[in-house]
């Protein structure tokens, strides 16, 4: 059975030790739910650089793993960065995708450009991965995770998630974002700086 969001972040959080959680848009909806770490740091507005947000932070503390959550959608907008995190080989990155085919997940639910054709895992791959995987079940996630970890990096962890009912309509419309959404990104490394000096 496909596994939600929540259930894949929750296993992953469990499973963090002191790991720096870069997440965007689904994933960092989840992992609101569940944690409110002071290593967590939301790429919000940064849209599609996520890969390459925890790419930094890993090069800057080596000595800290990194875990990257990735959307689909949000992955397609910035493919280079695959590219760029093989290249640079950080030794403590595992890169996380949730895959539920769908671009704004939960809200107007569109169906993400070549969601039956994209090959993810290919693609982390053939950019120069050293380990890469596609999980599909909450029991395969768990059952893994530690090894995932230990592992080599950077590692690149397809998850196939459900698809959550759509919010929006014609009966309840989208309300306005507010600034902290825009400004969060910023507060939450100044933070992550703070607890890593």
């Amino acid at each position: 059975m496909t596994m939600t969001t929540v259930e894949a972040c929750e296993t992953i959080q469990q499973a963090r030790g002191d790991a720096i959680i870069v997440s965007t848009m689904g994933a960092m909806n989840a992992l609101d739910k569940l944690s409110s770490d002071e290593l967590n740091v939301a790429c919000v507005p940064l849209m599609g650089g996520a890969a390459s947000l925890g790419l930094g932070l890993a090069l800057a503390r080596p000595e800290r793993p990194v875990f990257v959550l990735d959307g689909d959608a949000s992955l397609l907008m910035e493919l280079g960065g695959l590219v760029s995190v093989a290249q640079a080989a950080p030794g403590k990155y595992i890169h996380f995708l949730m895959n539920n085919s769908t671009q704004f997940a939960g809200l107007g639910n569109l169906k993400t450009p070549g969601a039956d054709t994209v090959d993810f895992v290919g693609l982390a791959r053939s950019a120069g991965y050293k380990a890469t995987y596609r999980i599909d079940n909450a029991g395969s996630l768990q059952s893994q995770i530690l090894s995932i970890i230990n592992g080599p990096s950077p590692t690149f962890v397809e998850l196939v998630v459900k698809k959550e009912p759509p919010v929006l309509g014609a009966d309840r419309p989208s309300v306005e974002m507010t600034d902290a959404r825009f400004t969060r990104m910023g507060d939450e490394l100044r933070r992550i700086r703070r607890q890593l000096v």
